[in-house]
């Protein structure tokens, strides 16, 4: 279950630091995450790091099911 960040990303930089996975790296028009890197910060964090410091809430966790 990846983190995914959608179009309307701001590309404020919050995100960035707070992944430490290093999974979140500038796309073409704005941040997106490697899915083959993002954990959900499991080993790291009780949760993903990066959706609660989003500004305007772009960020979410996709549910595979």
């Amino acid at each position: 279950m990846p983190v995914v960040i959608d179009s309307d990303c701001i590309n404020c930089d919050m995100c960035v630091p707070e992944c430490p996975n290093d999974a979140i790296a500038m796309g073409k028009e704005h941040y997106v995450v490697d899915v083959n890197k993002c954990t959900e910060c499991v080993g790291f964090y009780d949760e993903p790091a990066c959706i609660p410091v989003c500004p305007i809430e772009c960020m979410t966790l996709v549910v595979v099911s």
